[in-house]
Order: structure tokens, then sequence, then C-alpha cells
């Protein structure tokens, strides 16, 4: 049986707690899955580069935002890769998120970041941004980029989901099957991810 969960260390785990601890709104949802990906992040679990992809200085404004008492050389026990340089796909998937925000919060413009550079691993997306579970991105996209969340409305897996919008927003139609449900790869899309 696939599962849409992933193994969590005692120091990821643990990381986790201190920053829920130290959350400046300890029952917000952007705080719970930012700290899980910060935790997951900060013990080399995920794909995300240096700074979550933030850059330094965004990155500690974010921290200092939703973790005020978190000092950041606490979170840099591992060597992470150097953010890339901006490219169009990585502008594309921006111009995407930024014109899909749910507008709760100035939290989403450093979630679409964090979610260009989950978007360029090579696993689920869910996986890539270091999450513990495929329902935790489906809640961050329902709370934070709801047009994208409800144009989902099939549960197709989120990373091939944003990139068939990039193609449709250029015209691109890559699929030759008249649905989805017709498709031979039907399941590649849609369905459990491990």
């Amino acid at each position: 049986m696939m599962s849409s969960t992933a193994p969590i260390s005692d120091s990821v785990t643990s990381c986790h707690c201190r920053l829920i601890g130290a959350a400046a709104h300890r029952n917000d949802a952007v705080e719970s899955v930012l700290a899980r990906i910060i935790a997951s992040w900060a013990y080399g679990q995920s794909v995300l580069p240096q700074w979550l992809g933030l850059g330094e200085l965004e990155f500690h404004r974010m921290l200092h935002h939703h973790f005020p008492i978190i000092q950041p050389q606490s979170l840099l026990g591992y060597d992470h890769a150097p953010m890339c340089e901006n490219d169009e796909e990585m502008d594309d998937l921006r111009k995407l998120l930024l014109n899909n925000r749910s507008q709760r919060s100035r939290s989403e413009h450093w979630l679409a970041e964090i979610l260009i550079y989950g978007c360029l691993g090579k696993d689920h997306l869910w996986q890539d941004l270091g999450l513990w579970s495929r329902p935790d991105l489906s809640k961050l996209m329902a709370d934070h980029f709801t047009p994208l969340y409800e144009l989902n409305s099939k549960n197709m897996k989120w990373k091939k989901f944003l990139y068939k919008r990039l193609c449709e927003t250029e015209g691109i139609y890559t699929c030759r099957a008249p649905s989805c449900e017709a498709c031979a790869d039907y399941s590649v899309c849609f369905g459990p991810e491990d």
C-alpha cells in the first residue's frame, strides 16, 4: 500500500516542537506548515536551498515574523545547496502563485518562493518541501493559494498540476487525451503519493 506520509526523525520533530513553541501565533496554520518546512530543511530533509530560497534577508524577516525568539543560526547545521539564479521557469511559477494568492497574509509571498524552489526537486512537491504528508501541502494550498486549490478539484498531484497550469497559460497542451480520465497516464498524475 502506498503512503502519503514521510518518516520523521527525532531531530526534525524536536526542531518542529521548538519552532511551534516559539510561534508568534501558536494556532496559526501558516506557522504550523512553516515549522514543518523549516525543521525538515534545518536537518537536510528537503531539497530547499540556502535560506529556503528566500535569500538571507527575507529568511530573517520571515523567521522574525513567525518565530521571533528563534535565532537563525540555530537552524543552520546543514550545508544547503546555493540558491539558483532565477530563470524563466521560476518567474512563470512565481507569477502563477502570486496571481492566485488568497491574500490572507504577507506570508504568501514567502510561501510562493518556497514552493517555487520545491518545484525544482525531483520527488513529489510535499516531499521536496520537507512536509510530512500530502495533506500538509493541500492545506497550505487551500489556505494561501485558494484559486489554485479550487482548480485542482480532481486532486492532481500538486507539482504536475502547477506545471499543467503553466502550460495551459501559454497555450501548450501536451496531453492528447480528451480528458484526464481517458488518459493512459492517469495514475501518473492522480492518486496516492508515496
